[in-house]
């Protein structure tokens, strides 16, 4: 009897979505004669039952489309919004898995993904995962598919910027996606030249930067380019951060319940503040920086644009180069995994393994020594 697998998507869209979908999908229908169907809209459409048969006219032609053929997501099985309520739709998915025969579901996703995929594995279904994100942050892989796109849509973006930065004499601001880390931002700034590159492993301190960039005024340059990842910080935020995070931990060993229960919720509230703070922290650097070099300085956010698009041919051969093994590890039963890039080649990572780690850029990667060693300020 031929295997049964499905397939979503789950999570924020990311370029190399369908090429992962044809490279899982052809591999299973042309190397192991199996059977697929994909679910809509990520595990809401597992739970809702919602389904495509992903024969070979349903594949053929989107190894180069955009986003994902399958829709997406960010529902979790067990906090599915359901009639104003949240509920646990673990069961219901389950009952899916089994009423198709599948023998796998493959998920497709970043960190968030993984993690709701090890909780339907613990629930018993067979599941095999592809790391994608155009953050790079998925942990136990050398790579996502989508991070290549990306970081040539933003390495684009800045060498756009620096015309206008140049004519106008002005300091241009781009703010770039990463989440939590600093790979987009890092490798574009250093593709594209970018003076100044501030991402969240580094917190960044205000005088040095404006510092940097009145001596490259000093020394007859009249512009720059400040490369920034969304979850960039201040040292004075990110020590604020720190300090929020020590107390909710903290509070976790205090005896008394009431005061356990208000101390949590007091450092809550603060490390809620501070994400605020993190959220527009992009147009506070920009003005900052103008009042204290006295350059007219403008911000531009790239924002989902990054996300959108043509893939990459690496992201492509990634996607499918994944996708293929993926049908592999099928084949071979070896389920409750994430099928990762090491080198030229690719392993089965337990999922177990996986979850809840996010991959955050070394200070010692080779990356930030090449940005010191031209000169780029880090904002250290």
């Amino acid at each position: 009897m031929k295997k049964s697998i499905g397939i979503l998507t789950a999570g924020g869209d990311s370029p190399g979505l369908n090429s992962a979908i044809r490279g899982v999908g052809k591999s299973a229908l042309n190397a192991h004669d199996m059977r697929i169907i994909g679910f809509r809209d990520g595990f809401r459409g597992l739970m809702e039952n919602r389904i495509i048969d992903l024969n070979s006219s349903a594949l053929s032609g989107i190894l180069t489309l955009g986003g994902t053929i399958l829709g997406t997501s960010r529902d979790k099985p067990h906090k599915m919004p359901i009639g104003g309520k949240t509920l646990d739709m673990t069961e219901a998915m389950l009952d899916n898995y089994n009423r198709h025969h599948l023998d796998c579901l493959v998920c497709l996703g970043g960190g968030g993904t993984q993690k709701n995929a090890y909780r339907l594995a613990q629930a018993g279904m067979n599941v095999v995962t592809l790391p994608k994100t155009i953050d790079n942050d998925v942990g136990m892989t050398d790579v996502t598919f989508g991070f290549d796109t990306a970081l040539q849509i933003a390495t684009e973006a800045i060498d756009r910027l620096h015309s206008t930065a140049h004519s106008h004499h002005r300091i241009i601001v781009v703010e770039i996606m990463g989440h939590n880390t600093g790979w987009l931002a890092l490798g574009a700034g250093i593709a594209g030249g970018a003076d100044v590159i501030l991402i969240p492993e580094i917190p960044y301190d205000i005088d040095q930067v404006a510092e940097s960039i009145m001596s490259r005024t000093r020394s007859g340059k009249r512009f720059s380019i400040v490369a920034v990842s969304e979850g960039a910080m201040s040292r004075e935020l990110a020590n604020r951060l720190t300090a929020a995070e020590a107390r909710k931990e903290a509070a976790k060993s205090i005896e008394d319940k009431k005061k356990r229960k208000a101390e949590k919720a007091a450092a809550k509230a603060e490390i809620e503040a501070i994400e605020d703070a993190r959220a527009v922290s992009t147009h506070d650097l920009t003005r900052e920086l103008e009042a204290r070099t006295g350059l007219e300085s403008r911000v531009t956010i790239l924002g989902h644009v990054q996300r959108g698009g043509v893939p990459s041919p690496a992201d492509r051969l990634l996607a499918t180069q994944l996708g293929s093994a993926c049908t592999k590890f099928i084949v071979e039963q070896r389920y409750g995994v994430m099928v990762a890039v090491r080198g030229d080649g690719v392993e089965a990572v337990p999922l177990k393994d996986v979850v809840g780690k996010r991959k955050n850029v070394p200070l010692d990667h080779p990356w930030v020594a090449a940005a010191h060693n031209v000169g780029t300020c880090l904002g250290e």
